[in-house]
């Protein structure tokens, strides 16, 4: 008698396109939520840096509580909280927004990140060279010339390394969206657990998913670090100058 029992993994092949709808969510959500916290992250960095109490101080508690609080109680605070706030957000014309799990899930992962990356940039900021920019003081440049042109580019260059990791736990993360009904890869494999009580094979699909992105993300951050840093590698074919008695012998 034929066995018809399916081999181990075939259920999670098989379901490959509700994984590939999973997937594009979380790609979806990560991407305009790393485009937009990354916009906002540059203002937030150099208002982390201001000297003056009502610019860096609020500032600062905002990116202490989102740094500091974990991102599911952020989730349910934005989704679940907003409802106590119902007549409030209706004469803002926002409740048609905060309704909607897709906008309150993109809004936390946004703010989210806007404040890792903001933390980022004013390290990099703080670790770009005085000497450097001196000299651009020295060479008569503008305040904004010195910004865009010294020390934001050397600032990204020293902060690359961290904001790639950054990158990569935000595409980790969405995985909490789930909680609030969003389909993204972590939620189509608990439905495919529930739907077929197979919970190694539609988790372990899911990990795999997310080990090969997060890998692929690292490389190209990789290579975008390569190119920036293209400058200061050592060329291959360079030569070591010569031993002084060797120069010597050959004068």
């Amino acid at each position: 008698m034929e066995n018809s029992e399916p081999f181990w993994g075939q259920r999670a092949l098989e379901a490959w396109p509700e994984y590939l709808s999973g997937t594009l969510l979380t790609l979806e959500l990560t991407a305009i939520s790393v485009v937009i916290g990354l916009v906002f992250a540059m203002p937030v960095a150099f208002m982390r840096l201001s000297k003056k109490p009502y610019v860096w101080m609020p500032t600062y508690g905002y990116m202490f509580f989102f740094r500091g609080t974990p991102l599911i109680v952020q989730i349910y605070l934005v989704y679940y909280g907003s409802g106590q706030f119902v007549q409030e957000l209706r004469s803002l014309g926002l409740w048609n927004l905060f309704r909607e799990p897709y906008f309150c899930a993109l809004l936390t992962l946004t703010l989210n990140t806007t404040a890792y990356t903001a933390e980022i940039l004013r390290g990099a900021i703080q670790a770009v060279p005085y000497g450097e920019v001196e000299a651009a003081k020295a060479v008569g440049m503008s305040r904004w010339k010195q910004v865009t042109r010294i020390i934001l580019p050397k600032a990204w260059r020293i902060g690359l390394p961290a904001y790639s990791n950054e990158v990569v736990f935000l595409f980790q993360s969405t995985s909490l969206v789930s909680i609030i009904t969003l389909m993204d890869l972590t939620g189509v494999a608990r439905k495919l657990v529930s739907e077929t009580y197979r919970t190694y094979e539609m988790l372990i699909m899911a990990g795999v998913i997310y080990l090969c992105i997060s890998y692929l993300i690292f490389y190209v951050f990789k290579l975008v670090e390569r190119r920036l840093m293209r400058h200061i590698r050592a060329r291959p074919d360079a030569q070591l100058p010569a031993e002084p008695a060797a120069a010597a012998q050959r004068a």
